[in-house]
């Protein structure tokens, strides 16, 4: 079987995101596995350029994995005819520029959301990268989450007859950094460095919905910064001048109601970090990373609301876990094997630049809603800044 080796310029793989999902277990899996074969009997092998600022860190991370090349010079990379395709996992602040540069030499583009950090610049983007002919994308990694394709699996089956609304609980206590280290980065928490959970959790939140209930059609927020201090790697303390925590009503098309609590600052109370329960009139589920519980109308039990008697019930005895049924993999590593069969065959990427967009949209809506106190409909978003 024919097999095409795809060299890679991956950007910013010392950060947490770009080492672990991507390159570790993403493309080095790929890689050491032999690479994988499409429908068609083609076969798609992977060989990484590791790009980034801290030449030990590179040089360090290639020898740990045995990769062959790395650089500090993008310039130098992108100017490299045989690596066709560039990923980007940059703090967000410094996205805009590299992609633009990586679009004028030519190179496909599979990119970290958010794409830029506003929706003009994310527009640039997308416009760029139609006019130069190059197969983009952004990652959608939620959609790939097992408890997530379980979820899929019953809304494709019908089990929810009319899906009614949406409930999501999102989020954990990141230490301060005094008591203990934080668990992200310090730029996470500074709006001037692209930081933020409305910028970061509304992205995911727009494709998620938009990919499983509808697209959203307006929005009611409320963004704030619990925790206004912090410290940072060097132990100093900063001003956090980015929300740390989002509360949002999101209306979708066809009338399904949405409520997502985004925070980095709750102490987790449920079974995974993320869930989200689906109620619809004939059953409910409730779905988190790898887990999914349901509830049919047949089997739902009648509570009865009597705040004089302590309650003996254990609700959640009441559900039944969604079975596995089929082998679950790595969602990021899924979605590098589409994208790079995209750019095997030459077709566009179905989560691309200006999927990444509409994740703006809801990040500037969020915002405007947030600010001026009030509903914000999808349609007023134009390309401001927020």
């Amino acid at each position: 079987m024919p097999e095409t080796t795809y060299r890679i310029i991956m950007n910013g793989v010392t950060g947490r995101m770009g080492y672990r999902q991507h390159l570790l277990r993403s493309i080095l899996t790929i890689r050491d596995e032999g690479g994988f074969t499409l429908p068609n009997g083609d076969r798609i092998q992977v060989d990484p350029i590791l790009v980034g600022r801290n030449g030990d860190k590179l040089a360090r991370i290639a020898k740990d994995h045995d990769v062959a090349d790395w650089t500090t010079d993008l310039d130098a990379a992108l100017a490299d005819e045989s690596a066709p395709i560039y990923f980007d996992s940059l703090v967000t602040s410094e996205r805009m520029t590299t992609i633009l540069a990586a679009v004028a030499a030519g190179k496909h583009v599979y990119t970290e959301k958010p794409i830029a950090g506003s929706v003009a610049d994310g527009r640039a983007l997308a416009d760029a990268a139609a006019a130069a002919g190059i197969i983009n994308g952004v990652v959608h990694d939620k959609l790939y989450l097992p408890g997530l394709l379980k979820l899929r699996r019953l809304l494709e089956g019908g089990f929810f007859g009319r899906v009614l609304s949406v409930r999501g609980e999102f989020g954990y206590w990141v230490f301060e950094g005094d008591y203990l280290p934080a668990q992200r980065p310090s730029w996470n928490y500074r709006a001037e460095d692209g930081g933020g959970v409305v910028l970061d959790m509304f992205c995911h939140w727009n494709y998620v919905l938009e990919n499983l209930f509808g697209r959203v059609e307006a929005v009611t927020a409320k963004a704030v910064t619990h925790i206004p201090q912090r410290r940072d790697e060097q132990g100093d303390v900063y001003d956090a001048t980015a929300d740390d925590a989002a509360y949002a009503i999101f209306e979708l098309e066809g009338g399904v109601i949405a409520q997502v609590n985004s925070s980095w600052a709750v102490r987790v109370e449920r079974k995974e970090l993320v869930e989200f329960q689906v109620d619809g009139t004939h059953g409910s589920a409730v779905a988190g990373l790898w887990n999914c519980r349901v509830q049919p109308r047949e089997l739902t039990p009648m509570p009865v609301w009597n705040p004089d008697v302590p309650t003996d019930v254990d609700f959640r005895s009441q559900w039944s876990e969604v079975p596995d049924n089929q082998t679950f993999g790595n969602g990021f590593r899924a979605q590098w094997e589409q994208f790079l069969t995209d750019v095997h065959l030459g077709r566009p990427h179905r989560y691309d630049f200006a999927a990444g967009v509409r994740g703006l949209q809801l990040v500037d809506a969020g915002y405007t809603s947030s600010r001026e106190g009030r509903r914000v409909a999808m349609d007023e978003i134009a390309g401001t800044d927020r």
